[in-house]
């Protein structure tokens, strides 16, 4: 059997990940593959450590992508920070704060949950009271970005909180790099992660991620071995030191490095401030056209994502039906609801690359044809 070749149509990737990726990123994905060993690639990996420390703001040594999805750093956080029976305060708003508390059962600790309703922010003083009440939790982690809701948590009074209680915090930031203030430092995040495919405009399968000196100071004191040998940052600091002689620890993917490289090249061109505001301008202007089809946001505008949209579905439209006509007659990729808001809502994507004037106009005009 004969397989032809595979030709994806191009479509506007409107959804919560990935998102539009330019053509520049794709150009240096295409470049000639090195060997990940090779001197000039070692260079490379400085320039990507130095230009992630620019995204994240911070001047945090342990700063870098793990080769693999957004998930894996997710699980590089957890398999490190937390050691068998360690208490871990989960705030839990969504599906990937679900996935944090399941995190932390598979690493052997004790997950000390606070829930919120879906859409709505993490509450700071059930977590201060938590805190309070229990002086023996290790680490606080939540979602800054919560993708399956659109709702912002205040990363700063949370990081705040823990550092009153002398917790290390954990904060998932997969769909706030780049989208939004994210500040490492000063805000004292100790441990973080995020995704290559969402704000940062680059193909899939990376994940930066940023330990700080709290953070790699409990790494570097367990009592127990980190469950999982390819993520431990023991054996990976070796890898991604600052210049001089690499340890061989896996073959980094060097292709999709390039294409990180270009995308935080651009990134640092725009300007984090710039990026901020131009996702900020372009929910603004989403809202206004949605509103004009009498479609509502989900979310309280207070701490409403601008780079994940959440919108109710109107009423008589059949979900599945009107995102398969969007796929098939437009080329537009829009999210589904998950959990409690699967079949409710829609997850509007406006990141990174994504983000501009013509994917925002083709979006407004290809839902108002469907829901009419």
């Amino acid at each position: 059997m004969a397989y032809p070749t595979f030709i994806p149509p191009e479509r506007t990737l409107m959804g919560p990940g990935p998102s539009d990726v330019s053509q520049r990123v794709l150009n240096a994905m295409a470049r000639p593959t090195i060997g990940h060993l090779d001197p000039l690639f070692i260079d490379l990996m400085d320039e990507i450590k130095a230009l992630l420390q620019y995204a994240f703001k911070t001047s945090n040594a342990l700063t870098m992508p793990v080769s693999a999805p957004g998930s894996a750093g997710m699980e590089a956080c957890f398999a490190n920070l937390v050691e068998p029976g360690d208490k871990v305060l989960v705030c839990v708003n969504g599906v990937f704060g679900q996935r944090m508390v399941e995190n932390v059962i598979r690493c052997g600790g004790q997950a000390v949950v606070i829930e919120d309703s879906w859409g709505s922010q993490t509450d700071a003083q059930k977590v201060e009271d938590t805190l309070s009440a229990q002086p023996d939790i290790k680490i606080l982690a939540f979602v800054h970005a919560e993708t399956s809701t659109g709702v912002r948590n205040d990363a700063q009074q949370l990081c705040r909180l823990a550092q009153k209680y002398d917790c290390l915090s954990i904060v998932d930031a997969v769909t706030s790099l780049g989208g939004i203030e994210v500040d490492v430092d000063g805000w004292g995040i100790d441990a973080i992660y995020s995704g290559s495919q969402k704000c940062l405009s680059c193909v899939p399968g990376l994940s930066p991620v940023s330990f700080g000196p709290r953070a790699v100071e409990c790494i570097q004191s367990r009592s127990t071995p980190v469950q999982s040998w390819f993520l431990d940052m023991n054996l990976i600091m070796g890898y991604w030191g600052q210049g001089g002689k690499r340890a061989y620890h896996h073959t980094a993917p060097v292709n999709s490095l390039y294409a990180l490289y270009e995308s935080l090249r651009m990134l640092k061109e725009e300007g984090l401030e710039h990026a901020w505001d131009r996702h900020r301008s372009g929910h603004e202007k989403l809202l206004k056209g949605l509103s004009d089809l009498d479609i509502e946001f989900t979310v309280d505008e207070a701490y409403r994502l601008p780079q994940l949209n959440v919108v109710n579905i109107p009423k008589g439209v059949d979900d599945a039906r009107a995102r398969q006509q969007l796929l098939e007659d437009f080329n537009l990729e829009i999210g589904a609801g998950l959990g409690d808001l699967a079949g409710k809502v829609w997850r509007i994507g406006l990141m990174g690359f994504a983000c501009k004037d013509r994917n925002i106009d083709h979006c407004i005009a290809s839902i108002a044809n469907v829901i009419r």
